[in-house]
C-alpha cells in the first residue's frame, strides 16, 4: 500500500488511450440497459453514445445516474441508413457469432464505434454488413447488453492505454 492510501489514484488517472470511441446499440428496448450502457460509456471515456431503432422507452435511459447526456453527445438514429459516423471511424459489431473475432485477440481501431445488438436478438444482417469488424466476447451465451458494452470498453481501455505490466506473482506492483 502506498503512503497516499489504498484508494488514492495518481493525478493523471485513469490512463488515457489514443484515439476515440463511441458505443451504441441497435433496437434496444430497455431503459435500464441503455442507461447502464451510457453510464459505463461516460466512465470509460467514450466520445459519444448512440442508438439505432431504439424504442421510446429505452431512450429514457433511467439508469444513467452519472447523467452522461450532460457530458457527451448521444445520437438517436431511427434507421441504419441514418447512421453517420465521423470520417475514418470504423464500425465494430459485438455479436456472438462463429465468424467473429475473439475480443481478447482483437486489435482495437484508433477511431471506433462499437455497436451491440438488442436485448432479445442479434445485430441485424444489414448492420452486420456495415461493420468493418465483428467481435465476440468469449462467453458460453450472450450476456446483458450493458454488461457486454462494459466488457468491450474495458478491453479497449486496457489494451490501448498505458498501464503497468501485470506482475508475475499474485497481487499488484
Amino acid at each position: 500500500m502506498s503512503k497516499r492510501g489504498a484508494n488514492t489514484q495518481p493525478m493523471n488517472w485513469p490512463p488515457t488511450p489514443r484515439g476515440y470511441f463511441a458505443i451504441g446499440a441497435e433496437r434496444t428496448s430497455k431503459a435500464l440497459n441503455l442507461g447502464n450502457l451510457m453510464r459505463s460509456a461516460h466512465g470509460f471515456g467514450a466520445s459519444f453514445t448512440f442508438t439505432i431503432g431504439a424504442t421510446y422507452q429505452a431512450l429514457e435511459a433511467v439508469a444513467d445516474t452519472s447523467k452522461g447526456r450532460n457530458h457527451l453527445p448521444h445520437y438517436n438514429w431511427d434507421k441504419i441508413d441514418e447512421l453517420a459516423l465521423p470520417e475514418l471511424c470504423q464500425l465494430v459489431g459485438v455479436e456472438l457469432i462463429d465468424d467473429a473475432i475473439d475480443l481478447p485477440s482483437f486489435r482495437h481501431p484508433t477511431r471506433a464505434a462499437y455497436v451491440l445488438g438488442p436485448e432479445l436478438g442479434s445485430l441485424s444482417p444489414p448492420l452486420l454488413e456495415k461493420c468493418d469488424f465483428v467481435v465476440k466476447i468469449p462467453t458460453r451465451f450472450c450476456v446483458n447488453v450493458a454488461m457486454a458494452g462494459a466488457i468491450v470498453m474495458y478491453d479497449r481501455v486496457k489494451s490501448m492505454a498505458r498501464f503497468a505490466d501485470r506482475p508475475i506473482r499474485t497481487g499488484g506492483p
